[in-house]
């Protein structure tokens, strides 16, 4: 009787022990889903920004090919003279555009005049040319020989006054310049072509791969060429990846699809922090699953021996063990949702400092689209103007028009440069940060809606910089906050003026940098709540604001160690916001 007990009493704990491994190895199989799940979620979106990239920088080379096929020194190509200045042209269009080569070709596929020569004598057989000849823009691939540069065409066809296609302005583009924006910062990230081979990538050792071969000429430790194999976990890619020390052993394949640029995007996510967190929920679970199965069993042995003597002490050891196991139950939930709160907090104000930024290009959208139309019809102006001087033979007029042409570009391109640094996501750290050119950004960056609401704006600018601690981005962003709060109280009003004055140190007895925006309008209303959320003066159901712009201030200027106030002044409001200067100690 004694040994089929202890054969019963095995039998059972070995049976407890397969429940809990299966258990575990289910929880396993489910958390590590999951966690694929949200590493794939994360993982498309930077996939999607490495895309984004890639595309902006090379619509940039498609748009200078596009404008520069009509150029008005393209019409002289018939003489060496011509063929001359319009290659002197062309090397300052490249040097500017740091293009590898800016070429001209007739219809023959002959070059006619170029920047730097890389495409020889004549593109008659190219893909992009033919494409061109036939009215549409062409673009191709190439690997430039023998230095190996790797290059993007871009064909536009030039037209001749009743149609037809005379020739292709062809821009040339260094895919390696290109990669050199986001190489580093993101996984490694590669973009094929029809080829399926790698043409573009932040990681070298994947240049020039194809799928279906071994990666050339990146050995492993053991000499052996790296190689991938793949597995499918549910809905996600997974490869297996050996012998290269800069790719992760096992990674979460994603791919999108680029028709513009003609490529296909992939990515590669190490999904070595998914599998740890399905082994530290699976362990987690084995862990109690075990405490529990050893608490059971201990008090299944203290009931075996004292139940005969004391069956009111082992109902309440039951009792305990029971509500033991609901208090860590509690205790282990309500640490997971602490965490998910301060995660959905962070994550919370973040999207709402951008949606701060977005909403406050959305209410310039207007002013900014009029300023940049005002100079694209003054260039379009010039340009007819500069191509009827040449042909009256009065180049010194000509050449006017095309520096003013150059002053509106440089304009559009002042214009657009304040409005990508506005809109961008900034995640770096404090650090130096020149006031004057913060201050300078904000205020071009709402001139247009000043201009059209007839709001004047004094901001007389010190001669050199003024360095404080912050962020670039989110104090341009304090400053739109409180130039556009201010125009907006005193729309009702017939004067409108901002005052924007900045004070720093050698100027006061405190050690704070200040700036003051002061308005003429009626004044704050309620002082004490108006750095609160959703707090608005505006009318209810407005599009004009959900009144989050003092309130994002407030959290960006606090974020810096700085501090913002608001009060009423004898003639209307005026909002200081202070901030520790910079200094080579303290950075130290």
């Amino acid at each position: 009787m004694i040994k089929q007990t202890m054969w019963q009493r095995w039998g059972l704990l070995l049976g407890f022990a397969c429940a809990v491994a299966g258990l575990a190895a289910a929880v396993w199989i489910y958390g590590y889903r999951q966690a694929l799940d949200s590493l794939a979620e994360r993982s498309a979106a930077d996939l999607a920004l490495a895309s984004d990239r890639v595309s902006t920088q090379l619509q940039i080379y498609q748009e200078l090919a596009v404008l520069t096929a009509d150029h008005p020194v393209l019409d002289g190509l018939d003489t060496a003279a011509g063929q001359q200045e319009a290659a002197r042209r062309l090397r300052e269009v490249a040097d500017k555009t740091a293009a590898l080569d800016v070429f001209y070709a007739d219809r023959s596929g002959r070059v006619l005049a170029f920047a730097e020569g890389v495409a020889g004598g004549s593109v008659a057989d190219q893909p992009y040319f033919k494409r061109a000849m036939q009215g549409a823009l062409g673009t191709g691939q190439a690997v430039l020989l023998p230095e190996g540069r790797r290059a993007y065409f871009y064909a536009a066809p030039s037209f001749a006054p009743g149609g037809g296609v005379l020739g292709a302005l062809v821009v040339v583009a260094d895919v390696q310049d290109v990669e050199q924006t986001w190489r580093g910062s993101l996984p490694a990230v590669f973009f094929t072509n029809r080829n399926e081979e790698v043409f573009i990538s932040n990681r070298p050792e994947l240049l020039f791969w194809r799928r279906t071969e071994r990666l050339p000429g990146s050995a492993a430790e053991g000499g052996d060429p790296v190689s991938f194999a793949v597995e499918n976990h549910g809905e996600h890619e997974v490869w297996e990846l050996s012998g290269s020390s800069y790719l992760p052993q096992q990674a979460l394949h994603l791919t999108v699809d680029l028709p513009v640029i003609g490529l296909r995007g992939e990515i590669l996510v190490d999904v070595a922090p998914a599998r740890r967190i399905a082994a530290l929920q699976a362990a987690a679970l084995t862990a109690v699953c075990l405490a529990f199965g050893t608490l059971l069993f201990l008090a299944t042995e203290r009931r075996r021996t004292l139940a005969r003597a004391n069956v009111i002490l082992e109902t309440r050891v039951e009792a305990r063990t029971q509500a033991l196991q609901v208090i860590n139950t509690q205790l282990r939930r309500e640490v997971h949702e602490r965490e998910e709160a301060e995660a959905a907090l962070k994550q919370a104000q973040e999207d709402l400092v951008q949606a701060g930024k977005l909403s406050a290009l959305g209410q310039m959208s207007a002013g900014i689209s009029h300023e940049l139309n005002q100079p694209l019809m003054a260039i379009q102006q010039y340009a007819e103007n500069g191509a009827a001087f040449l042909e009256r033979e009065k180049p010194e007029r000509a050449a006017e028009n095309l520096t003013r042409i150059s002053s509106m570009a440089e304009r559009m391109a002042r214009i657009i440069k304040n409005l990508r640094a506005f809109a961008r996501n900034e995640s770096e750290p404090m650090a130096r940060v020149d006031l004057v050119q913060v201050i300078n950004a904000a205020v071009e960056l709402t001139t247009a809606r000043l201009e059209t609401d007839h709001v004047a704006l004094h901001w007389a600018a010190p001669s050199g910089p003024v360095y404080a601690w912050g962020g670039e981005v989110r104090l341009t962003q304090v400053f739109v906050n409180l130039i556009n709060n201010a125009a907006d109280a005193m729309m009702e009003q017939d004067q409108r003026a901002i005052r924007i004055a900045l004070e720093w140190p050698s100027q006061q007895t405190g050690a704070r940098l200040r700036v003051h925006v002061r308005d003429i309008g009626p004044g704050i209303k309620e002082p004490e709540k108006m750095f609160e959320p959703f707090y608005s003066t505006k009318a209810v159901g407005s599009a004009e604001g959900l009144g989050l712009g003092l309130s994002i201030s407030y959290g960006l200027v606090q974020s810096f160690g700085g501090h913002i106030r608001g009060c009423n002044s004898s003639d209307g409001a005026v909002f200081t916001v202070e901030l520790d200067p910079w200094s080579e100690e303290e950075a130290a």
